[in-house]
């Protein structure tokens, strides 16, 4: 194994948004098995770390209509993560699931039933939400506030652990002579009183093959990258431009301390998209169809309406900016969809400036700031980039977000992954049994201390 830092690669499952071109001639359905079934095998392929599936708690409206170019339609997380269980081997299955509208005793229970069905490859993207909206749809409401949020998800993080480490490693006898299936005397009661959560039983489930899901964690305000610190395993960001990317790795790790957390016990994943071509220009030219394609005129007057509160539907996509000023006043007529925009007016302005300075149409404008950060240009351009990220410590890797479903990973495997290996930094194959906690090289797997003799 090479002494340079290693590459960890996760694949985004995509869903319809304006990432997803679902109009592609090769896009299939985003709920039918067979798509998870070809993406989940592809990445495995590709010796990706894990495969990662959002959540969707309702369906996002704008203008009190469903807005079909956002997500519509997700079916159930942990039921797909199930099935690809029986379909997959050695790569993780890391789910989103939030903190604000489960309970910690049946989520834990979930979870670490998924961590036996795949012998330890299940992990936890760990989300809030303080949306009424969303919270319509449950009997507690969205009632939390933003930095209450934060409070009930580190306490459901912690009381989640307790739970999962209730039982000792050895305490599943199964002694025929005596009879004695499980020792008692190993199980501990969980008696936990907090804040949010009262709970005293014994948990159902036996400890995980790695003692616990590994966590991750998507938050990006001051109390989302605290949470993270403080119990994150893994972060997926949204900073992919490298300067950026690294001010948020250095911003991460130096509150790890804190914590008494060291840098190896977390990685930090930005989401990317790519696009490959033979050629600079010719990748060049496919990323401009592609974003044209994720931002219609539709999209494009959808995306303003978001900020400007208003409704824009009679301006010309391939015209100016609305000459309106943001409504600050009357409700939000975005259902569903954070945008964190603390100054509307101020935001819309320096669009102004901007699309005046570039000569820039609505649609032109809205493509500019809203489509994902990625890499464009050729495989061997894209693997140099992603080894320069890891070895110069911007990143520890990434969640690579095709813009197609389900083949849109496939070109990546198939020439990206091999020059990562030629390069020495991405391995030629995974280790047989192990959880994902150690195919991430994360400590803190009993599997993983066992078989290095530190656990007798």
């Amino acid at each position: 194994m090479s002494s340079r830092r290693q590459v960890h690669l996760a694949a985004h499952f995509p869903g319809v948004n304006n990432t997803t071109v679902w109009s592609d001639d090769r896009a299939e359905s985003q709920i039918a098995f067979s798509s998870f079934e070809h993406f989940a095998k592809n990445a495995e392929r590709g010796l990706f770390d894990y495969l990662f599936l959002a959540e969707g708690l309702r369906l996002r409206e704008q203008k009190g209509r469903i807005h079909d170019l956002d997500v519509v339609g997700r079916p159930n997380t942990l039921a797909i993560l199930a099935a690809l269980a029986g379909v997959t081997s050695h790569i993780g299955l890391v789910g989103t699931l939030q903190t604000t509208f489960n309970e910690p005793v049946e989520l834990a229970k979930q979870l670490a039933t998924l961590d036996h069905l795949t012998d330890g490859r299940a992990g936890w993207n760990v989300v809030t939400s303080s949306d009424a909206f969303h919270g319509a749809n449950f009997r507690r409401g969205g009632f939390l506030d933003h930095a209450e949020r934060y409070t009930r998800a580190a306490e459901f993080i912690e009381l989640s652990r307790e739970l999962w480490d209730s039982w000792e490693p050895d305490a599943v006898v199964a002694n025929l002579p005596t009879g004695v299936f499980a020792d008692r005397s190993r199980i501990r009661d969980v008696d936990h009183h907090g804040p949010q959560f009262d709970v005293t039983g014994t948990f159902p489930v036996p400890r995980s093959p790695q003692e616990h899901p590994v966590v991750v964690q998507a938050g990006d305000s001051d109390e989302g990258r605290e949470l993270a610190a403080a119990h994150a395993e893994v972060i997926f960001s949204l900073h992919t431009e490298f300067h950026d990317a690294k001010s948020y790795y250095d911003d991460i790790t130096a509150r790890l301390e804190r914590f008494g957390r060291s840098k190896d016990e977390l990685h930090i994943l930005p989401a990317s998209t790519f696009v490959l071509g033979d050629t600079p220009e010719d990748a060049a030219e496919k990323a401009r169809a592609i974003q044209r394609a994720q931002v219609s005129p539709a999209t494009a007057i959808a995306f303003l309406e978001q900020v400007w509160n208003r409704d824009l539907s009679s301006y010309d996509v391939d015209g100016p900016l609305p000459d309106v000023e943001p409504d600050l006043d009357a409700d939000t007529i975005t259902r569903g969809r954070v945008r964190h925009v603390l100054d509307p007016r101020a935001l819309v302005q320096s669009w102004r400036d901007r699309a005046a300075a570039e000569h820039l149409s609505i649609r032109d404008l809205v493509i500019e700031v809203s489509t994902r950060g990625g890499f464009v240009g050729t495989p061997s351009y894209i693997a140099s980039e992603i080894d320069r990220y890891v070895q110069e410590r911007a990143t520890d890797g990434f969640v690579v977000v095709p813009h197609t479903n389900p083949y849109g990973l496939d070109e990546f495997v198939d020439t990206v992954v091999p020059l990562l290996q030629e390069r020495g930094v991405y391995r030629e194959s995974y280790t047989e049994g192990a959880t994902l906690r150690e195919t991430l090289g994360l400590p803190g797997s009993i599997r993983s201390r066992e078989r290095s003799g530190v656990v007798a």
